[in-house]
């Protein structure tokens, strides 16, 4: 039974020995506190995991670890600190993690430091994790890598133990590839890298999915297949996991007598007057300004509220040791003096300002007393405090949030505001007061709902199942992987047989793909293998291929090989003339090319490809987001237009094609399959028009897909530039075990 391992940047608590005794203190932030409500409430996970440790720095010495490791270790997992050098530390942390990616990752591209002594800090640091976590891992164990501050480690981590499973979660937004693309070159891309060192990478919204990836595709060139990645003969899955909340726990605060005799007070000492509260770390991010703004915006609006509301604004002191920070927070005080100032009576303060932390009971009771939360960050990733105090909330209470924090996209019944429109703001404060009792709680049941349904534990489990799926799907594809034992079957098979056929795609198969597909002429070591293998008088050699009869003869036909072209369309036997196995006309043509003339336009880069008895809108060259939205756009149309037709539509690799039904690669395969009677047969293809070939041929030939997609191929070779080399290695008296596509 396997271990799961968490690491992140810090230990989930803190050790102060500044008095006479040492004090535990839980570290504040979502992951903590997700995770410790997932060890203090899952049952489930004992079953899967015989042990949880967690793996992070540590804000204690070594000495003082060894002093107090019994005191500092949890019922629930078993803690090993990882020790940095303080100065290497503070250029890793508060220089790389939080001067550099942080405030670019929340779209402050101008609060961006690009030093190149952090990221030196940022990569030893990572370097060091990765070490230290290598040499406690053991086989089967499954690491779960958190956040920013090690976004190289999964990578790094990777390299020391290959087969591990890794999981990675990104806690903050991933930014917009015009965002990203600020980050130094080699930065850049060695950040996308580490990441893609994980089997499973998480995200909170769909958004911040679609950034990565499409950084993934511009800066590494690689490309995707929805949400997977093939890279390094990995199959890496990116998905969206909303982080939850122990909801249970927040919602069942309303029985805690603690809970209730804080509540209480807070309307002893406030009356009746409505209560507006937000509780926030001291960050740029949260756009505590703006929100203060609007507050003073709806005192001025709405005189009605004066004396009749109070503000409560907690923030919780955070990376005060960076200068921004704090001269972030002398503008918030001095804001909240001027209001105060301007609107304070003797009788009545609108604002109260604390800059503290906050127990658990005196956030509860908040959460239950206050009327409304007021929660606007320019920018957050998820933020837990919306989703915690609906799940408080037991008697109506409006949520003001943010559109531009993760939870609007889970808490569409909240009033979504845009965090600098100050208008709004006020505008919505005022709508939340004065909201009916009804409305408010019928709003909030929604929100509860939805909350209880996607909790920590399920937010948790849903992640190590998908972690478990991804790395089942990456068993499934090895396994077809061509392997020394299936080659040197294949090759005994190949040496013994007295008739061979070999049935081969062109594009992406023989030859890699090219901008334009006139450029894809084959090159000599193509033209030397296919020359070697038509020599042998037991061969038969197929091209089969959605290329047009004309652009084979040109490119192939002094070779004695047999030909198909427009997948099936044609054929012409070696040293025989082109026949076509259709007599239906092709003046379904003139319906389809108006339709890709206009996604042509639409759609820069795009071209068409016009075969006798094919069109084919090509999509290789365009930006790569805009190319898959305008080929979805066109299989749409063209399945709406040709239902009920004769006329087929194939979504291949990065080409829509359309031509006539009853002809493709598996009919035309059987055909040639009986044809030749063969005792031994092979078929290599790499496209989605080659599966009808893999199908037909089950149990007849030696199925071979190039690429990691899924396939009914029965085997697999990981990349276009792997297939000649096989090829040459069959028609060896011996096979080589040292081929560079084999594993």
């Amino acid at each position: 039974m396997s271990r799961l391992i968490i690491v992140s940047n810090r230990l989930p608590f803190s050790l102060d020995t500044s008095g006479d005794k040492p004090v535990i203190r839980q570290s504040s932030g979502g992951l903590v506190s997700a995770l410790q409500s997932y060890f203090e409430r899952s049952k489930q996970s004992a079953g899967k995991f015989k042990s949880k440790q967690w793996i992070g720095s540590a804000n204690f010495s070594q000495e003082e670890w060894n002093a107090y490791s019994s005191t500092l270790s949890g019922e629930d997992f078993s803690i090993q600190p990882i020790f940095v050098d303080e100065h290497e530390y503070s250029d890793y942390y508060n220089g790389f993690s939080n001067s550099t990616i942080w405030p670019l990752f929340h779209y402050f591209s101008s609060l961006t430091e690009y030093q190149s002594e952090y990221y030196d800090a940022y990569k030893s640091v990572n370097e060091l994790f990765a070490r230290e976590i290598a040499a406690v891992v053991q086989p089967g164990d499954v690491v779960w890598i958190h956040d920013y501050q090690l976004m190289l480690l999964p990578m790094l981590l990777r390299q020391q133990a290959p087969e591990i499973t890794i999981g990675f979660f990104l806690h903050i937004p991933f930014p917009s590839y015009e965002l990203y693309r600020l980050l130094p070159a080699s930065w850049r891309k060695n950040l996308l890298l580490g990441i893609l060192g994980a089997d499973l990478i998480g995200f909170h919204t769909y958004d911040y999915v679609s950034h990565f990836i499409q950084s993934v595709k511009m800066i590494l060139r690689i490309d995707n297949h929805y949400n997977t990645i093939q890279f390094n003969n990995r199959l890496i899955k990116t998905e969206l996991f909303p982080i939850g909340i122990d909801f249970e726990k927040f919602r069942d605060a309303v029985k805690n007598s603690k809970v209730k005799e804080i509540s209480s007070d807070l309307r002893k000492v406030y009356g009746d007057k409505k209560i507006i509260f937000s509780v926030d770390r001291l960050d740029y991010t949260k756009g505590l300004n703006y929100r203060l703004k609007g507050f003073e915006q709806f005192l001025t609006r709405y005189p009605e509220w004066r004396e009749k509301v109070i503000f409560i604004l907690n923030i919780i002191p955070s990376r005060d040791a960076i200068p921004t920070y704090g001269e972030r927070k002398k503008m918030i005080e001095e804001n909240i003096s001027m209001i105060n100032g301007k609107f304070s009576t003797l009788h009545w303060q609108p604002l109260i300002y604390r800059y503290n932390h906050l127990a658990f009971e005196d956030l509860c009771a908040l959460y239950q007393t206050a009327e409304v939360a007021l929660i606007t960050p320019l920018r957050d990733g998820m933020n837990l405090v919306a989703k915690e105090y609906v799940a408080a909330s037991n008697n109506g209470g409006v949520l003001i949030l943010s559109e531009l924090a993760g939870a609007a996209a889970e808490l569409n019944e909240a009033l979504l505001l845009t965090p600098t429109d100050t208008d709004q703001m006020a505008e919505y404060l005022a709508t939340a007061l004065e909201m009916p009792l009804a409305e408010q709680k019928s709003r909030m049941k929604t929100m509860q709902g939805r909350l209880q349904e996607y909790d920590v534990v399920v937010w948790v489990n849903d992640f190590l199942d998908q972690l478990e799926e991804i790395k089942n799907e990456q068993r499934r594809a090895k396994a077809k992987l061509l392997d020394n034992a299936t080659t040197e079957k294949i090759h005994r098979h190949y040496q013994g047989a007295k008739k061979r056929c070999f049935l081969l795609d062109y594009d992406g198969t023989l030859s890699p793909y090219t901008k334009l597909p006139s450029e894809a002429a084959p090159g000599k070591q193509v033209l030397q293998c296919l020359k070697n293998l038509s020599a042998d008088p037991k061969n038969e050699v197929v091209i089969i291929s959605g290329r047009d009869s004309q652009t084979l003869d040109k490119w192939l036909s002094h070779l004695p090989i047999h030909f198909v072209s427009e997948h099936g369309v044609f054929i012409k036997h070696k040293n025989g003339k082109w026949e076509t196995q259709t007599k239906v006309s092709p003046e379904w043509k003139d319906k389809i090319r108006p339709m890709f003339q206009s996604y042509v336009t639409r759609c820069a880069g795009s071209l068409i490809e016009e075969k006798a008895n094919t069109l084919s809108w090509h999509y290789r060259n365009t930006q790569p987001d805009l190319g898959f939205v305008r080929s979805r756009e066109l299989l749409n149309n063209l399945l709406q237009l040709t239902s009920n037709t004769p006329i087929q539509v194939i979504d291949g690799n990065k080409v829509i094609e359309v031509r006539l039904s009853g002809m493709d690669k598996g009919i035309t395969g059987l055909k040639l399959s009986t044809h030749f009677n063969a005792d031994f047969m092979i078929c290599i293809g790499d496209d989605t028009t080659d599966e009808d070939m893999f199908k037909a041929l089950h149990n007849k030939a030696y199925t071979i897909r190039v690429g990691s997609e899924t396939t009914a191929a029965d085997y697999s070779l990981s990349s276009q530039e792997e297939v000649i080399p096989f090829l040459e290695n069959l028609m060896q008296e011996q096979p080589s075990r040292k081929k560079r596509w084999l594993f």
